[in-house]
């Protein structure tokens, strides 16, 4: 019904203005008593052999939603209902920012692909408390980053600020220093900037009496011995894990008209499937699957998620497979997993 009936519609208008619109309209059916429990009887799949523990957290299935598609916080519970197990918010950044100027979304629709370049637009991350105080019961994964004005020197401020404000509202942190499109941020992936990062963050994290999983988001476009050094920052600061991957720079073998995909941004999607698997695979061998893997990129059917999970990914998130699909996914991929235990 998504693909045959509401996609095409959607699909006739801006991605930006339809993701708004979409948050709005689910919102609203929400409030119709008896739609949660609709949704979560029509998407969910429960079963002891989905569960999954991973740094320490229990998840009712390994599916969960990558950072980007409910930045503020907004709908995580109305989400939830579809069958994720997980919502990551975010990026987060310290002080509210627009991000790029519109039009900053694109559709590649041949290549059932996104490209964008939002730039980390988010209202900031003490506004976004006042949205996970409502919380009921959903594993959130805080995803933070800096503002775009700071310089790359004082970095390590804009993500011990995010970190220590959403602390007590969030299961987990991501680290995302691999978006293109905030500038120079893909230099904070260097050995000795990233690392003095994580120091940071761990060191500020074992105050606590409860430490938060932290895990870091890569890009794609790394060359195998940047890979090396990523497993053996991981093993140094003892952080608990990899989300592999953010979007790509990449676009070799596009279909989409020239002005598309040449357009700035990173792109997901299913062009990204293959070399997010690859990333996956040899971080699991040449770690000896020493840390958790979260995999993500181009995951647009059962056989994709079943890949990256055979690659050494313990965990999976969608983003631009959701779109294109709909929701019915999740759902699809969880009874994947069930046949195939």
């Amino acid at each position: 019904m998504y693909k045959l009936f509401i996609r095409p519609v959607l699909f006739l208008f801006d991605p930006e203005k339809v993701h708004h619109f979409t948050f709005a309209a689910l919102k609203l059916l929400h409030i119709i008593p008896g739609f949660s429990w609709l949704i979560r009887a029509i998407f969910t799949v429960e079963h002891p052999k989905l569960e999954r523990t991973v740094f320490g957290i229990h998840f009712k299935n390994p599916v969960g939603l990558a950072a980007g598609f409910d930045k503020n916080a907004e709908l995580y519970n109305e989400l939830s209902d579809f069958g994720f197990s997980f919502i990551e918010i975010g990026t987060l950044t310290p002080k509210p920012q627009y991000g790029n100027p519109e039009k900053r979304i694109f559709r590649l629709v041949s290549d059932e692909a996104i490209i964008n370049r939002m730039g980390f637009n988010n209202d900031g991350a003490v506004k976004v408390i006042n949205q996970l105080k409502k919380n009921k019961r959903v594993i959130i994964g805080g995803n933070i980053g800096k503002n775009k004005t700071t310089p790359n020197e004082n970095a390590i401020d804009d993500y011990l600020f995010c970190f220590e404000s959403l602390f007590d509202y969030v299961d987990y942190f991501t680290v995302n220093v691999s978006s293109p499109n905030t500038p120079d941020l893909r230099l904070l992936q260097e050995k000795e900037p990233l690392t003095n990062l994580l120091v940071a963050l761990q060191k500020s994290n074992q105050k606590k009496e409860k430490p938060k999983p932290i895990l870091l988001k890569i890009a794609p476009d790394l060359n195998d011995d940047q890979l090396i050094d990523i497993i053996d920052i991981v093993l140094c600061t003892k952080i608990d894990g990899v989300i592999a991957t953010n979007t790509t720079l990449e676009r070799k073998n596009l279909k989409a008209k020239k002005e598309l995909k040449n357009q700035d941004g990173g792109l997901s999607g299913k062009p990204l499937k293959n070399r997010s698997t690859e990333i996956i695979r040899f971080l699991a061998e040449n770690s000896d699957k020493s840390f958790a893997i979260i995999g993500v990129g181009g995951i647009h059917a059962e056989k994709d998620a079943l890949e990256k999970l055979n690659a050494g990914a313990d965990l999976i998130q969608l983003y631009t497979g959701f779109i294109f699909e709909g929701p019915l996914l999740i759902k699809k991929i969880n009874k994947a997993l069930l046949k195939n235990s």
